[in-house]
């Protein structure tokens, strides 16, 4: 204090020297006299910088010490965690340990996953056979009358009380099984599209034919308990459904879903194929016709999948690709890729002159080099055409490109009431094993496009070849109004149902697609938990590389409150999460469908990306046979490696897990519930109970997790009375210790609250909703992962994110078991308490009294971090700040408070970044609005844009005006959204997108325990002084708090930053073709097809005044 005592006189005695300066106004000496003022100054700030500021480092460590072994004693006592760890040493003798044999794992997950999807298998055979069978023996009947439980009419009155036509009493019971919906497992029912009428000839006659399903579908249920749905897609657009549900429409009251646009139900029905689609885009394509053609190929675009390859060319006076990129190639039929090609298309606008003979060109070279490069699907190939009309003579373009082999079918669609060119349309796809159809209305759109896959599918169909497929994954938020079902992810098994009737071979008939749903979680179970070890996981892949299952497969995002699927949530290739794979060496060898394994150091984030752990995994892989999936299996070396086994009795085992304060993980298989309905509202705790009381001796229980679960039980029960004993003891607990917990490897939980509800800050921590903080089928606890990298004995504290909790702290630690050289993780115990227990403890030890002895001290004593010219910080081991003066810079990264000190760690190396990458992100689009509508610049604008909104609007109700929809009324509901005008004029700003982003980590390097240093900052200079607090993962900060260096050094944020690519590397993206593995499966050609069989114009007759008017009304439109 000398020091700092001196400075003061010398800044009062800077004071009068002024004022005596200022008396003496007159005489030779005042520019002396200012100038020794200038000297006096300058040797104050000196003494300031090279006196005032010197934090001894030695107080600092001394207050480290002490903290450390306050918390480490506090931590110790109020978990039990010595006692807990010295349980698990007692029974080291008696154990086995045994290393993780990672090629018998996936081999043995891939045999038990086979053998589930082959029941599932199985079961659409059964589906097949009967409805191919009930068709046989079927006759049409043109004018049958048939009743049916139409899935939206159920349990509907009519305004005279009675039941509605198709509806009737359909009982209905909530079903655990099929996740708590009301469902009549006893009978199927049918829904009908709004746009298709339902007592059409063809439905009423394919609802009486497949009513023969209803057996099958109850009969399949019995033998096979774990199914869920079941059904039957038909060809003419209705969808059978088991168990029958009640149907929601959507807030409009329309039916959107088509099961013939379902994934499941198209690749069901084609073999893979390559597209070109050929718009016409001259200037007689302009108003309603542009929007029928956009309409068109987006619904073409739709009935595409990831076994697909597609490109889209525009043209008139001159060819042009839609996506200049893609030029001369094809791409993938991914979510991605359709969904890029149809923001595009929304963009088309019309001028020129049609001249399709160069399209047509274009399109073939496209095919032809694809099929000669052995790149595209290697299967079917077709040229969609979209056009008004054909003028050109385009003959030789087929007799060069086609013919006489006709490889390439050419399907066409004549757009617009004008039937002038229809023969010449016609005769394109005619010539060409094609299809041609007549658009005149957007409702007309759907029927017409799915004619072509009715034409794809005659070789399988005379073929008879009843090929199984399985989709990618994906969510079904269509079919599914509830959020816990719709956003479950699900892959599909189909197969095709044919026509058997000799007389109709030739043409081919399709009469429609089963299938059943595998919810994927379902499928994961067979890969358990515990078998992997604490970091340890399984995923699955499909042929083309895309992710299927993983754990870190982010599907969904948030758009306000509501979750919703990304864009491209089933397109996420195995790279893009599996990213340290930069070689995609894993990608390729699982791809091929190859056994084997591969070791990756890898970086890997927890606590939603703020943290990041290194690890040392080992990739085991196999292929699922008769399927395109190929299933990882990952064990991470260290504790990961070894499993531990010991024995106890059943009785013993029960009785300790009867204890009031153990849980175990409920989304864990310990006994099979979903098998028998008795079973299916059984929690696991109680289904393990009931089957070890022999209650229930036929649930189907893991015999080896039941064994360690029995024996972690008996093993930590002493706990219970240890944790007792503190809160009777009569000094009783400290306030602010709320929570004590423990777990283990196979699932099994303790915990006890020593703090009542009412007072309790943590009030989430440990309960149903904190999926973080408990085992999941997915990961275990984030206390437990963290803790399991850190060495065992030693507490680990952290703060849970803000925005989630109160201000608590964790603290955790690992029980490890050894035997001989090889040690496993046995489970991890820790107690949560709120900031305020460590915080009191830290500003009293934090501060030196008045009568410290200063004699030996270099630097400012008594040292208190309550003076205002210093700040103290407890920051943990990725720089997130626990204890500060500003209670608001809690939780946050020290970077963004000081990024002087921080940058200055970095550089010293106490610290260092971690780039991680993250390709599931999503971000706001830079531009300003997608909208290209001018503004309103006068009253008369303003009224001829309302004239002519109501005029399209009356031209539309007179173009798709039919007799099907004078009699289904809801049937005009459906091109609404096609009009809405809210969407265009949404900022972009506002909208989320997929992108990549860059976003850094920061890890403390161990073994540097204490540094410090001056930060030179202009005109003044930093001190600072960090120390480890021994035995945890924090440390102490002390920073001169009277110097700003924020000019010089910025802070260092943690937000992440999008990866912007140029244009040509992004180009390069979107059309490498990654290593993919083709399905097994082509049916492109059979020499029985009935080829003429090519299609037909259909006329509405329309009045000539009419017509005109519409023509008129189409100009003012456009």
């Amino acid at each position: 204090m000398q020091i700092a005592a001196a400075a003061g006189m010398n800044r009062w005695g800077l004071g009068n020297a002024g004022n005596a300066i200022k008396l003496n106004k007159s005489g030779p000496n005042r520019g002396r006299l200012m100038m020794l003022m200038w000297i006096i100054l300058s040797s104050s700030l000196c003494l300031m910088v090279d006196g005032q500021m010197k934090i001894p480092p030695e107080t600092v460590q001394k207050w480290a010490v002490s903290f450390g072994k306050e918390i480490a004693a506090l931590s110790s006592r109020y978990s039990g965690a010595k006692l807990l760890q010295k349980k698990y040493k007692d029974i080291e003798g008696v154990v086995k340990m045994e290393e993780v044999n990672g090629e018998e794992l996936v081999k043995k997950f891939a045999e038990e996953m086979e053998e589930m999807l082959g029941r599932k298998m199985k079961t659409v055979k059964r589906l097949a056979e009967a409805a191919e069978d009930a068709d046989y023996y079927h006759d049409y009947n043109e004018t049958l009358e048939f009743d049916y439980y139409n899935s939206m009419l159920i349990n509907t009155v009519g305004q005279d009380g009675n039941p509605v036509p198709l509806g009737g009493e359909f009982p209905l019971e909530e079903n655990e099984h099929f996740n708590k919906l009301s469902v009549n497992t006893q009978q199927s029912n049918i829904q009908v599209p709004t746009n298709v009428y339902n007592r059409d000839p063809d439905i009423l006659n394919g609802v009486y034919m497949s009513e023969a399903l209803n057996d099958v579908f109850i009969e399949n249920f019995q033998k096979d308990p774990t199914l869920t749905w079941q059904y039957f897609g038909s060809s003419s657009g209705f969808f059978r459904l088991y168990p029958g549900i009640q149907w929601i429409p959507d807030e409009n009251g329309v039916v959107t879903f088509d099961c013939r646009n379902r994934n499941w139900y198209i690749q069901a029905a084609t073999s893979p194929k390559d597209v070109v689609i050929v718009v016409d885009v001259s200037g007689s394509m302009k108003g309603l016709r542009l929007t029928i053609a956009k309409h068109t190929i987006n619904t073409i675009l739709d009935t595409l999948g990831e076994n697909d390859f597609v490109n889209i060319i525009a043209y008139s006076d001159y060819v042009r690709y839609v996506e200049p990129c893609f030029k001369g190639t094809l791409v993938q039929a991914d979510l991605d890729n359709r969904e890029h090609f149809k923001l595009l298309v929304e963009g088309l606008h019309v001028k020129g002159e049609g001249k399709v003979k160069n399209a047509m060109k274009e399109s073939f070279k496209i095919l032809n080099e694809a099929a000669t490069l052995g790149q595209g699907s290697l299967c079917n190939q077709a040229i969609m055409l979209i056009t008004d009309g054909a003028m050109e003579d385009y003959k030789d373009v087929f007799e060069e490109f086609n013919w006489p082999e006709r490889r390439v079918r050419v399907f066409t669609y004549l757009i617009g009431r004008e039937m002038t060119f229809a023969e010449s349309v016609k005769w394109i796809a005619c010539n060409n094993k094609g299809y041609y159809t007549h658009i005149s209305t957007l409702a007309d759109v759907q029927e017409n496009v799915m004619e072509y896959l009715h034409v794809l599918s005659r070789p399988m169909v005379i073929n008879h070849d009843h090929d199984i497929i399985w989709t990618e994954a994906y969510m079904d938020s269509v079919l599914f109004n509830t959020q816990a079902q719709s956003l479950l992810l699900m892959t599909s098994v189909a197969m095709p149902v044919f026509s058997k009737k000799k007389e109709t071979l030739s043409h081919g008939i399709l009469l429609g697609v089963v299938g059943t749903d595998v919810a994927l979680k379902e499928l994961m179970r067979l890969a358990p938990r515990y078998k992997l070890g604490v970091h340890g996981y399984a995923f699955l892949i499909t042929n083309n590389g895309y992710i299927l299952s993983h754990p870190d497969l982010r599907p969904l995002y948030k758009e306000g409150k509501k979750l919703k699927p990304k864009p491209n949530y089933n397109s996420v290739d195995l790279s893009e999460v599996e990213w340290e794979d930069t070689e995609e060496k894993l990608r390729t060898a699982m791809v091929k469908g190859e056994t084997g394994m591969l070791s990756l150091d890898v970086r890997t984030s927890v606590d939603k990306g703020r943290r990041v752990m290194f690890l040392k995994n080992d990739y085991f892989y196999t292929v699922l046979k008769e399927t395109p999936f190929s299933l990882g299996v990952v064990l991470s070396r260290g504790y990961g490696q070894y499993i531990f086994t010991g024995n106890v009795s059943v009785e013993e085992g029960l009785h300790d897990l009867l204890g009031p304060d153990l849980t175990i993980a409920n989304e864990w298989t310990y006994c099979e519930t979903d098998i028998d309905p008795a079973h299916r509202k059984l929690s696991q705790l109680h289904a393990v109970v009931r089957y070890l009381t022999g209650k229930e001796p036929d649930l189907e229980c893991d015999g080896q997790l039941l064994q360690q679960a029995l024996f972690d039980a008996v093993v930590t029960a002493p706990m219970e009375a240890y944790w007792t004993a503190l809160m009777l003891n009569a000094s009783g607990v400290d306030e602010g210790v709320e929570t004590v917990f423990l777990g283990t490897r196979s699932g099994l939980m303790r915990f006890q609250r020593y703090t009542g509800m009412e007072k309790r800050v943590a009030k989430s921590f440990l309960t149903s909703t904190d999926k973080e903080n408990m085992f999941t089928l997915d990961h275990f606890p984030l206390w437990y992962r963290r803790a399991a990298e850190y060495p065992a004995g030693q507490f680990l504290y952290y703060m849970p994110r803000l925005d989630t909790r109160g201000r608590i702290v964790i603290a955790t630690t690992a029980v490890t078991v050894s035997v001989g050289k090889k040690t496993a993780v046995a489970g991890a115990i820790g107690v949560q308490m709120t900031l305020d227990v460590m915080e009191s403890r830290f500003w009293a030890i934090t501060s030196q009294p008045n009568d410290t002895d200063c004699s030996d001290i270099d630097g400012i004593c008594p040292l208190r971090c309550s003076s205002l010219d210093i700040t103290c910080y407890l920051v943990d081991n990725n720089g997130f700040i626990l204890i500060s003066k500003q209670r608001s810079d809690v939780g946050r990264f020290f970077g963004e408070i000081d990024g002087s000190v921080m940058t200055t760690l970095i550089r010293m190396g106490m610290f260092k970044r971690v780039s991680l990458f993250d390709y599931q992100a999503m971000c706001k689009m830079n531009s300003h609005s997608v909208s290209s509508a001018r503004p309103l610049l006068s009253p008369f604008y303003g009224l001829a844009s309302t004239l002519k909104w109501f005029l399209s609007n009356f031209l539309l109700f007179l173009l798709e005006f039919n007799f099907c929809g004078f009699w289904h009324t809801e049937h005009f509901a459906e091109a609404k959204p096609a009009y809405s005008g809210s969407s265009s004029h949404k900022k972009k700003g506002d909208i989320l997108q997929p992108c990549d982003t860059e976003y850094p980590s920061f890890v403390y390097e161990s073994s540097v325990k204490e540094t410090n240093s001056i930060i030179k900052c202009g005109r003044c200079q930093k001190m600072f002084v960090v120390q480890q607090i021994p035995q945890s993962n924090l440390l102490m900060l002390v920073v001169q708090a009277d110097c700003d260096c924020s000019r010089q050094f910025p802070s260092i944020t943690l937000q992440p930053e999008e990866v912007k690519y140029n244009a040509s590397v992004k180009c390069d993206r979107m059309r490498s073709e990654k290593i993919r593995r083709r399905p097994e499966s082509c049916h492109a050609y059979h020499p029985q097809e009935n080829a003429n069989d090519c299609g037909g114009a259909s006329f509405i007759s329309l009045s000539d005044s009419l017509f005109f008017l519409c023509l008129f009304f189409s100009a003012l439109v456009s």
